[in-house]
């Protein structure tokens, strides 16, 4: 199989690595520094597409698909990982969990101006006892008067009081469901933004409901379907986190290579030195393995084969690679890479979450062990 891109995949990437060069890129530290929400990068996003890549046309998208959407997140994260993370979660869960599951009404209203970039999407799935264990969440929802009234607490919500629509899933009486709330409804807080490790310019925080009136048309799928909707939705998160993780780990060899080739010891550029030399080629190698792994995964998505073992393999080894590749790059800078002044702390920093959301490598390693060996559970 080629793993070549073609003409219009290529001019794809380039757009995207213009954009970021030249709005991402250069608040990239600053936005890490002060914490800020890049929104108004994200609505610079939306007449170029980059929000809807993989939503049909006739729902305000692109009509491109998985692999496409990952060569922007990639571009995105290598610039700014916070403001990737917002993408991911956008165009890697939500949008394509409303067209896959929802109503046509549910596409009209909220994933039309989802995927042209009007609106910001977030999920809630997390809470404070339930983590990767997603059958044991606690947030219940009670139908009644054609609305449901939604109770219970969500954590780590990724865009949360910065999204405008959000995808909670919830217990009730005929099994979990998947509902869309909307920032505005009535009994529906947000706890102020976690101060993270990495990807400090993300707005993660907790969600509460109390009450909270969500009309019965706002139910994606069926009761008791949703489940499958979140497993099947973090099939496309995986893709998204592992094509962000590249993105993570090029920028770090991109800016250990340029600095290998300037800074001079012993009368010569350490780039000459082997030992330099074996770090960012570790790097280069691995880095393209996980960028192969996270393609062919990704064409298999639109082609519309199983890939729940290729996406948990992608996410688990382009993850892994950002840690090892970030790590090696701050050996190559020496004291330099210690240093706040230069990027590779935040490269660091940034990586390690990879490796986190959408389930830990550990989870990914359960989830490819059992399709290896047949195991159902």
């Amino acid at each position: 199989m080629s793993f070549r891109l073609n003409a219009e995949q290529v001019d794809i990437k380039t757009a995207a690595r213009e954009f970021c060069e030249r709005e991402v890129k250069p608040i990239a530290a600053q936005v890490d520094r002060d914490r800020q929400f890049p929104m108004e990068t994200i609505r610079k996003m939306a007449p170029l597409g980059f929000m809807g890549m993989a939503i049909s046309q006739e729902y305000g998208g692109c009509g491109f698909g998985t692999l496409e959407n990952t060569l922007v997140i990639e571009e995105v994260s290598r610039c700014c990982a916070s403001t990737g993370a917002t993408v991911v979660v956008h165009n890697a869960f939500v949008c394509p969990v409303i067209e896959r599951c929802g109503t046509e009404e549910q596409k009209r209203k909220f994933l039309i101006p989802l995927a042209q970039g009007e609106k910001l999407g977030a999920y809630a799935l997390t809470e404070p006892d339930s983590g990767s264990d997603i059958s044991s969440i606690r947030t219940r929802a009670q139908l009644r008067d054609e609305k449901f009234v939604v109770n219970g607490s969500k954590c780590f919500v990724t865009n949360g009081g910065k999204a405008d629509i959000y995808i909670v899933f919830a217990k009730g009486e005929e099994g979990f469901m998947a509902l869309i709330a909307e920032r505005g409804h009535e009994e529906l807080f947000f706890g102020k933004p976690e101060r993270l490790l990495g990807m400090r310019a993300t707005s993660t925080s907790s969600l509460y409901l109390n009450d909270c009136m969500i009309p019965r048309e706002n139910l994606i799928g069926r009761p008791g379907q949703a489940l499958e909707i979140a497993k099947e939705g973090l099939v496309d998160l995986r893709i998204g986190i592992a094509a962000q993780a590249v993105g993570i780990a090029q920028a770090a060899l991109e800016t250990s290579v340029g600095y290998a080739g300037q800074r001079v010891q012993f009368g010569q550029p350490i780039g000459r030195f082997q030992a330099i030399q074996r770090m960012l080629v570790d790097m280069a190698t691995e880095i393209e393995a996980a960028r192969s792994l996270i393609y062919r995964c990704a064409a298999m998505r639109d082609r519309g084969e199983d890939s729940v073992k290729e996406a948990s393999m992608a996410k688990l080894f382009a993850s892994e690679v950002a840690v090892r590749s970030t790590k090696k790059a701050i050996k190559v800078h020496g004291g330099y890479g210690y240093m706040r002044d230069f990027p590779l702390e935040r490269f660091a920093r940034d990586a390690r979450v990879t490796a986190i959301y959408g389930d830990p490598s550990e989870i990914q390693r359960n989830i490819i062990a059992n399709i290896l060996l047949g195991y159902k559970d």
